[in-house]
């Protein structure tokens, strides 16, 4: 609004020198201001003196303050309805509210940020990411052939190519094209202290057995036996079939031992295929410590735990057998891609495969950079041979 060259004074002693007597024509040539403005201002400011005039024109100046400030309030209002919905956590978002804000609503930059709380600098910033157009590309083709891999897995593989790539920009890609591995259902986790698990520090220092059951697509059951070298993490068999006695597992574990030799303890829970006298026999005929976990307590065979609940999570939950014969080529294909391409954390982001070879002097291609690998995990020596008396063969 423009404001008058005249003080409330100078207003008011004119209007005192026309009730003097003197013509509003003449006080308006002295002062050089028009008839309809002396009018108004005798319509605002008659009888009044200096102090009313200066405590008017306050109450004037206040109350347009207060409009000012609930027009802005309603605006304001207005501009946060009109975000409603929009979620407004990242920079990125900040920075399409405050572009809306001002587009659409006639704000300034300052009054945008402040309505939505964000900063201005952040709101100004400029992203000068390089091009990851290819990146993003390949990574949603990894995603799409490792469907249940999360971001830091899908990374070792992209270095494992020979992308020089931060995790961070695989871990923002990742979000943006919405790839997050939904959790399937919860897991009951183990309540009260426990001793950890012994780390065996060689192969076959301690192997560990367990059964994992599926069915096939015309609704015929069958089982896998999975056999787990705790030490490498390599996955040793996985023998499926409809049936699998105690006799069965014992011609496996001689198959096994053929191959690799006779690890020193095994592992395995108080099924009716392992307490079977077969097994019994076995253990007794081979000199292999045979440790059975506490009832109730699978936490004691860990290693095959976690192994089971990958393999139902990235093949079993994937996949429809058609038959026996299809269920056991599927997991044989499974089983060598787990030891000699799949990345595993615990192992620095090296192969079971790779890790084995390390530990036993030979030179392996690694999954992962050096820069990239953890340490070797380091542990006290397993106790050797069995937590449990020598069994003998029952009788019958």
């Amino acid at each position: 609004m423009k404001r008058s060259r005249f003080t409330e004074e100078q207003i008011i002693g004119i209007l005192r020198e026309q009730e003097a007597g003197v013509p509003v024509a003449d006080l308006c040539r002295k002062h050089g201001l028009s008839s309809p403005t002396f009018y108004k201002w005798k319509a605002k400011y008659g009888g009044l003196d200096v102090s009313e005039a200066r405590r008017l024109k306050a109450l004037e100046d206040e109350n347009a303050k207060l409009k000012r400030m609930l027009a802005d309030a309603m605006l304001d209002n207005v501009a946060l309805k009109d975000l409603l919905g929009k979620k407004v956590v990242t920079p990125a978002a900040h920075r399409e509210a405050a572009a809306h804000l001002q587009s659409a609503h006639g704000m300034s930059e300052r009054r945008a940020c402040r309505v939505i709380g964000a900063d201005r600098a952040s709101v100004r910033y400029q992203a000068t990411r390089p091009d990851d157009g290819a990146l993003r590309e390949r990574l949603k083709a990894l995603a799409q052939e490792r469907r249940r891999f999360g971001y830091r897995r899908l990374h070792v593989l992209l270095r494992r190519e020979g992308q020089v790539v931060n995790r961070k920009r695989v871990q923002r890609i990742y979000r943006e094209e919405r790839l997050t591995v939904r959790r399937r259902g919860g897991r009951k986790r183990a309540m009260g202290t426990r001793a950890p698990i012994e780390t065996p520090l060689a192969a076959n220092q301690r192997w560990s057995l367990d059964f994992v059951s599926d069915q096939m697509t015309d609704g015929r059951r069958f089982r896998i036996l999975t056999v787990i070298d705790n030490c490498t993490r390599e996955c040793l068999a996985l023998v499926a079939d409809t049936s699998l006695s105690g006799r069965r597992v014992a011609r496996e574990l001689d198959v096994l031992i053929a191959q690799r030799g006779r690890p020193e303890m095994i592992v395995s829970d108080n099924g009716t295929e392992y307490t079977s006298n077969a097994i019994l026999g076995w253990a007794d005929e081979t000199g292999v410590g045979w440790h059975y976990i506490a009832p109730g307590k699978p936490q004691q065979n860990g290693y095959n735990e976690s192994f089971n609940g990958r393999l139902r999570d990235e093949l079993l939950n994937e996949t429809l057998f058609r038959s026996l014969p299809h269920a056991r080529a599927v997991l044989e294909t499974w089983r060598r891609d787990y030891n000699e391409a799949r990345p595993h954390s615990k192992l620095g982001w090296m192969t079971p495969g790779d890790y084995a070879r390390a530990l036993s002097g030979e030179s392996g291609r690694h999954a992962a950079k050096p820069d990239l690998s953890a340490r070797r995990p380091l542990a006290t020596s397993a106790e050797q041979g069995s937590h449990q008396p020598r069994t003998l063969v029952m009788a019958g």
